[in-house]
């Protein structure tokens, strides 16, 4: 069969080396309405997935760039939590499951001088859209072993990207010399899009590797470390990188083009990082002086967020072919070398075009994001929320912290409102876009609130510690900050996160009496403020508004006129009779 053809014998030998050898470790998806029972399969931690726990992806894939086609296989190795009875493995039409074969300690085993070998057994399936079930009532697997593996053949031709990375899949470019270059972009739509896989936010690998063949005329860069290249003798190479720490699904990207390299070390908080760059011939020049910004993002977010989480697999940033995402240890960077957001402003404060955008954004993303993951997809304000901050965070460590507070109070014009930052659990959705804006803004009033920069970033530092390459709730950081900073934020959250409604201040003067009350808010909303009665600099006072109205006395030094909310917080005012 045609697709058979396409896995060469070495990746052939690697699979069954596989099955003989177990290793000893191992964007923003629109409203869809009304929900199905895909949706419910894909976006569900339930019985088919909650019973074991991936430990490592072993990729082998063939990209046939003339067709837009693939075939692999990928070898899981997992480690069984209880009893299960059905194994969801997803792979998203049209893709093609081909076979699917499994190795444990119960299926005949043999021992050689180079140790225990374990056999294999091919498993009937069942398909139920884009989900595949293995039957494993049948099979003794001890809880806690983690020398079991799955193999998935597959072949297809994947859907292509119609916008990426926003409306995500494969990515068959030509670079402007006319080469191949090709990538995928998938984050909520899924990795299954490309290569079958436990999708789900909840349960990444703790290691993986990609060894990806394409025409040797061409280079493949993938995430973590370059392992080397097989030339094949037909016209392709077979291109092996390899992740040591936990990765995301959705980060484990190959990238083919007519890539060179440069790098430098940085020099961190726990010792040197790897700074690789990759990046098509013809911009190497531009690359080398634009990508001066990732060694400023390094330090910036090793002062606020704590020491690079993947060292030990390096950074890189990659030329891609769409505008730029989160790949853990290879950042997309399509940016066209220009500062801004594909040279704009997204502020329109003009702090924003000091920086390269996407090397600032994607790259903190991988503290929050890659580092700290939201289990259900629902919460991904835990990745933009704070990485939107991030950008805020950076502008204030490299150009002051009032050119920060402009940064951050300029981009509230992009926020919308339309509705609730998290969304639907267990389906697969996200909610709004305001995620982003609204999110950052969330946390630079947190931030005031706190009124002490160096409590906040050990707040940060201690998030990317706590949750040092782990998944988490939304829930889960709430009650962090809310312990840490010794308030009670549940409110606040509940508030910015869970509606659309932004806090209204009311406030009405009577000669040197101020009365104040919050309105369209959640219940028991507890938000301080800082507020201005005058011009003079002791005329700024924290003020602890509710739902009731509340007033205060003022001294001979108020004007009668003036009050005004501190504008680094995201709340509105309104003044009545």
């Amino acid at each position: 069969m045609r697709h058979i053809k396409k896995i060469t014998p070495f990746v052939f030998t690697l699979f069954i080396t596989s099955l003989s050898f177990i290793h000893s470790y191992a964007q923003p998806l629109k409203p869809a309405h009304p929900f199905t029972h895909a949706d419910t399969l894909r976006g569900t931690y339930g019985p088919s997935r909650d019973w074991w726990d991936v430990l490592k992806y072993d990729l082998h894939v063939t990209f046939n760039i003339a067709d837009s086609t693939i075939s692999g296989i990928n070898v899981i190795s997992f480690k069984p939590l209880k009893k299960g009875k059905l194994m969801q493995i997803d792979l998203q039409e049209p893709m093609i499951l081909d076979s699917i074969y499994i190795s444990t300690k119960n299926i005949f085993q043999s021992t050689t001088n180079t140790g225990v070998v374990y056999g294999y057994k091919k498993m009937p399936f069942t398909k139920d859209g884009n989900a595949y079930f293995i039957d494993f009532s049948n099979e003794h697997i001890k809880n806690g072993d983690d020398h079991n593996i799955v193999s998935v053949f597959y072949h297809g031709k994947p859907r292509i990207a119609r916008r990426p990375p926003w409306d995500g899949g494969l990515i068959w470019k030509k670079s402007k010399d006319g080469s191949p270059w090709v990538s995928i972009a998938c984050q909520g739509l899924g990795a299954s899009v490309w290569y079958p896989c436990k999708d789900h936010q909840a349960d990444e690998p703790d290691s993986a590797e990609m060894h990806i063949t394409c025409p040797d005329s061409l280079m493949c860069v993938g995430n973590g470390r370059f392992r080397g290249k097989t030339v094949n003798g037909d016209g392709t190479a077979t291109y092996d990188w390899a992740v040591v720490e936990p990765i995301n699904n959705y980060c484990i990207i190959p990238y083919i083009g007519k890539y060179v390299h440069f790098g430098e070390v940085c020099k961190g908080e726990k010792g040197d990082v790897d700074m690789d760059y990759w990046v098509l011939d013809y911009n190497l020049d531009k690359a080398k002086e634009q990508f001066k910004d990732a060694p400023r993002m390094m330090k910036a977010f090793e002062y606020w967020f704590g020491p690079y989480p993947f060292a030990a697999d390096g950074y890189k940033l990659v030329e891609a072919p769409h505008l730029g995402m989160e790949h853990q240890s290879a950042t997309a960077y399509g940016n066209g070398y220009r500062n801004g957001y594909a040279g704009r402003d997204l502020s329109g404060t003009g702090w924003g075009l000091k920086w390269d955008f996407i090397i600032v954004h994607e790259s903190g993303h991988e503290w929050f994001a890659n580092n700290i993951t939201s289990k259900d997809i629902a919460d991904m304000w835990i990745h933009e929320g704070f990485t939107n901050y991030s950008e805020t965070l950076f502008t204030d460590y490299w150009y002051g912290k009032e050119a920060g507070n402009a940064y951050v109070q300029g981009t509230r014009r992009l926020i919308s409102n339309d509705m609730p930052i998290i969304g639907p659990y267990n389906v697969n959705q996200e909610g709004s876009g305001d995620m982003y804006y609204k999110g950052g803004n969330m946390l630079h009033t947190i931030r005031q609130v706190i009124d002490n920069d160096e409590s906040f970033r050990q707040i940060l530092r201690g998030l990317n510690s706590t949750f040092y390459h782990k998944t988490v709730t939304s829930k889960e950081v709430e009650a962090y900050i809310s312990k840490q900073a010794h308030f009670n934020f549940s409110k606040v959250f509940d508030q910015y996160l869970r509606t659309t409604q932004i806090p209204v201040l009311e406030y009405k003067i009577d000669g040197w009496k101020v009365s104040f009350r919050y309105d369209s808010c959640v219940a028991g909303f507890n938000l301080p403020l800082k507020v201005s009665f005058g011009k003079e600099d002791k005329s700024e006072q924290w003020i602890k508004p509710t739902a009731k109205w509340q007033t205060l006395q003022l001294a001979d030094w108020f004007d009668g006129k003036t009050f005004v909310v501190n504008s680094n917080f995201y709340i509105k005012s309104r003044k009545v009779e």
